[in-house]
């Protein structure tokens, strides 16, 4: 008798393995071990692997000319965003197996850390459309798949990634950078209208649920609603935002009132003096910044659990 786990059809893949991600975890993950697992699952790899100075987008666009309509990224979030810029508005489909080192956006697509589960998933989940932004600051034009993160966090991020990599000898730069960051007017401009005019060092926007140290920071879906969700950190000091870096923010708990929240398809953000702005941990320039969704424009296998009916939203909330 043949078993049902044989039945299945080959399935041809692009595999993108960053073998640099996670890269402070103590064992690290074995590209032959993936293909392995792949295998098990009647899925047949072509692999690439993500390496400094490496053409990523020149192996995904060769790929999707050979045929290739699976794309399996074996990475971090960083590498997962990068993939999805490339593939947004073609027909193909991202599967992610998670291996970085937050996870966020394997989190918001409800994929297990677990590889093998990873895998199944490939061959158990469901294909949807989800959304992407996109953001224009200065001359730089980025397609973004978490979000876009603006003064200091945006200033804050390179260090701290260091850190989560295992540098900690970075850790003196973070409080430096902390002592010398002022604050600036900012104002979100909806509809070509000023919503709101503040003094402050942050402002979010995000496309996923998850961020951070995996605060839900929105609702579960919010990834193919239609809508970008923006955290305003209006009038808090940097201690006060520290506190909330490491104790978290997000939907679970109580917030602080000066945390403000919209729901936006598209909005304009300026700050004086002029911020940092930086998209999925690319960095894009210093100033206004239009940021808008890109509504179901990338095909990406999540697991079935994640996906309950999402409710109409109003345009601001």
């Amino acid at each position: 008798m043949i078993s049902k786990k044989h039945t299945k059809h080959l399935l041809p893949a692009k595999l993108v393995f960053n073998p640099s991600a996670g890269a402070a975890r103590a064992h690290p993950i074995e590209i032959v071990d993936i293909i392995h697992e792949l295998q098990a699952q009647r899925i047949v790899p072509e692999p690439f692997l993500v390496e400094p100075g490496c053409d990523l987008e020149g192996a995904v666009k060769q790929a999707l000319e050979k045929g290739f309509r699976l794309f399996v990224v074996c990475g971090g979030d960083g590498t997962i965003s990068a993939v999805a810029r490339i593939l947004a508005g073609t027909d193909a489909t991202l599967g992610v197996i998670p291996i970085g080192t937050q996870n966020n956006v394997p989190l918001s697509f409800g994929i297990p850390d677990d590889i093998p589960a990873a895998i199944a998933l490939l061959r158990t989940g469901k294909r949807v459309k989800v959304d992407l932004g996109l953001a224009t600051c200065e001359k730089t034009v980025l397609t973004f798949l978490e979000g876009v993160s603006i003064g200091l966090v945006a200033d804050l991020f390179p260090t701290v990634d260091d850190i989560q990599h295992g540098d900690l000898s970075k850790i003196g730069e973070v409080f430096k950078t902390l002592s010398s960051s002022p604050p600036a007017e900012i104002s979100l401009f909806i509809d070509q209208k000023k919503k709101m005019h503040d003094l402050g060092h942050v402002v979010l926007v995000t496309n996923m649920p998850f961020m951070g140290f995996h605060y839900q920071v929105c609702p579960a879906k919010s990834f193919r609603d239609g809508f970008l969700d923006v955290i305003h950190m209006a009038d808090l000091t940097k201690l006060e935002l520290l506190k909330h870096i490491f104790l978290g923010i997000g939907m679970d708990r109580p917030e602080d009132p000066r945390i403000k929240h919209l729901r936006v398809r598209k909005l304009v953000i300026d700050t004086n003096p002029a911020m940092s702005v930086m998209a999925d941990g690319i960095m894009l320039g210093t100033g206004q910044v239009t940021i808008e969704v890109l509504h179901h424009a990338l095909s990406v296998i999540v697991n079935p659990t994640v996906l309950r009916p999402v409710e109409p939203k109003k345009l601001e909330e």
